[in-house]
This record gives C-alpha cells, structure tokens and sequence, in this order.
C-alpha cells in the first residue's frame, strides 16, 4: 500500500458547498474552451462529417432570428432553415465540445448559457423548477454538453424545461454520445417515455459527427501506472496544490457530494494524486466516478495513480451495458490526464 505524502490535500475531507447564484455563474464553456472557435476546430480530412458539421453550426451560430411563433427560425439569406436546436452526436474525442463551445462564442446572444447536463439539472434541483424556468425564459441559446438521461426524473426535468422555452426562441445545441431518439435505451423503461423523448428530440436537427478520439492519437492506449515508490515525488513536483486520496476512500466520499459539486471539490487543485486503485464493483460508484472524471478534465487536471490501470476500473459487464459510451468516454479521459 502507498503512504501518503503529508503536505497533500485530501478530497475525501473536502465538503463543498455551491448556492444556486454561484451555479448560475458557472454555467459558461469550461477554461479548456475559453477561446474556442470554428477556425480553430481542426476537422479530421478522413472524415468529412466534421468539415460538414462544422459548416452547418457556422450557419446557426450566424442565422435569422427566431421567428415570432414555435421558435422555428426564419430562413436566412443563403442557409437552410434549422430547427430550434442542433445535436451532435458521435463519438467522444471528435471535438463536439469544441464546436458547441464555438457556437456559444460565435452566436451574438445577449443571453446565453452552456452548462454539462448534469448542471443543468443539478440547478432544477436547487432553484426548482419554476425559478429554473424564469431564470432561462428569455435566453437566446443553451448550450448542453454530455446530453444523457440515465432515468425517468431527469427526462421528466429535461423536456418539460426545453418545452418551455422552445417557442419562447431559445435556440438549443447540445452534444451527446447517443442519438436522441434513443436516449435512455437500455438504461430504464424507455418505452415508458418514448412520448416525452421523442417531443424532446423533435426540437433538434441531428448531425452525426465520425472520426477518431484525438486523445488517442498522441498517447498509447492506456493509463499511466505509478510505482509506490515513484508517487510521493510525482505529487511533490506537481506546479501548485496536490490532492492526495486512496482511491476507496475518494469514492466512498463522492457518494456524500452531489455529482453538480464534483467541480468546487477540485478548486484550488493543480494535481490529483490517487493510491491504490481497483476496480468498481458497484456501477453506482462507477458512474459517480466518471462524472468525477468528467470535471477533472474539464479542469484539465492531470492524474498520478498506484495500483490498478485507471483504463481498467470498468468491468466487461460495465462495458457491455447501457451506459457503454459513458464509460470508454471517461477512460479516454483517464488516459489522457495520467499522460498530461
């Protein structure tokens, strides 16, 4: 087992708190994105469905203005006429954050917002829904990254929300790694739902966005493993604070803190140091974890971990399941920050 270096700060001990105003004022493009633009999206020759996708978000990020009724968009001078919302869908590591942070930049709105899914309906939950409402009634553009409904409740939230706001002129672009016809599928009862799925989708324009993961394409294939030996210096040498946990004990922990303050646990954290880790027996605990992985990398903060490959903490019959993509999302994830 790894001794921990003494000067490191424990995650496990942090308790985060986020008012609603605050959760407010974080929903804009993750530091990663502050300067993200279409001219520097770097579409992949092999596949033309990224020089397309980027072409079309131009259009709407540069259309007509809502027309006055159903948020349908008049046509503008030399483009198609687009739906309320456009959905990119594809794989991970395609660069669909990239573009729909450029759409965000590239669209003069005077009230826009581009938050995960997850603060999205983290602040339903904090605000309610009303105030939720009245808050984005109005909004020129919300941008949803990582649009997955993992059960019944967050549908519910989602539609009603997007229902709302559709024919007041909210446009919508969203990215996600499932089509929207088929969100939930193989998670819950979707046929259940298909009504309120199927309104919801109804709103977008999807574009299929194919390539290759770009994290992949500079590192090998599989997380970096520290030596016990080798992790008491790789946390000293880290540039600011390191954070320093046993991995049981990070993850017994995220179940104490809403996934919507995965990102305030991580303030102030310039590295994030994880001894002896194994893998998940338990999704529940996976998938808290991939959120957890979700906002390191929106922070872009590197990882050194002991113990098991962190591209190994999935099992097969994770991997085969229904949250598939959300899992091989996070390994990419993974790999890339034990590589930065």
């Amino acid at each position: 087992m790894t001794s921990a270096p003494g000067s490191a700060v424990h995650l496990s001990e942090r308790t985060p708190q986020v008012s609603g105003d605050e959760m407010v004022a974080a929903i804009v493009p993750p530091p990663q994105f502050d300067d993200a633009t279409f001219e520097t999206y770097r579409a992949d020759a092999h596949f033309p469905s990224q020089a397309e996708a980027k072409e079309l978000l131009q259009v709407f990020a540069a259309g007509g203005a809502p027309a006055a009724r159903g948020g349908l968009f008049r046509r503008a001078k030399k483009g198609p006429e687009l739906k309320p919302g456009v959905y990119l869908d594809g794989g991970f590591g395609v660069g669909k954050t990239h573009l729909l942070a450029s759409v965000y930049h590239a669209m003069p709105a005077r009230r826009k917002y581009f938050g995960s899914f997850i603060e999205y309906t983290a602040l339903v939950g904090a605000l309610g829904y009303q105030k939720t409402v009245e808050l984005f009634r109005g909004a020129d553009l919300l941008c949803i990254d990582e649009f997955e409904l993992d059960d019944p409740g967050d549908t519910m939230v989602m539609t009603r929300l997007l229902g709302e706001l559709v024919p007041t002129g909210t446009r919508l672009a969203a990215t996600s790694n499932t089509p929207p016809g088929a969100l939930g599928e193989g998670r819950f009862a979707a046929q259940d739902f298909l009504r309120e799925i199927h309104a919801m989708s109804a709103n977008f324009q999807t574009l299929r966005i194919d390539g290759t993961d770009y994290r992949q394409r500079s590192v090998d294939g599989h997380a970096v493993v520290l030596a016990d030996a080798e992790y008491p210096a790789a946390l000293q040498a880290a540039a600011g604070t390191a954070s320093d946990d046993g991995f049981g004990d990070l993850i017994r922990h995220l179940a104490t803190v809403h996934p919507s303050r995965y990102l305030r646990l991580l303030d102030g954290i310039s590295l994030i140091g994880l001894r002896d880790v194994a893998a998940f027996d338990d999704q529940s605990a996976a998938l808290r974890f991939v959120a957890f992985v979700d906002r390191a990398y929106d922070a872009q903060i590197p990882v050194r971990a002991t113990g098991t490959a962190l591209d190994r903490v999935f099992t097969d019959d994770m991997l085969a399941g229904g949250y598939r993509k959300k899992y091989l999302r996070a390994i990419s994830r993974l790999v890339a920050l034990t590589h930065s």
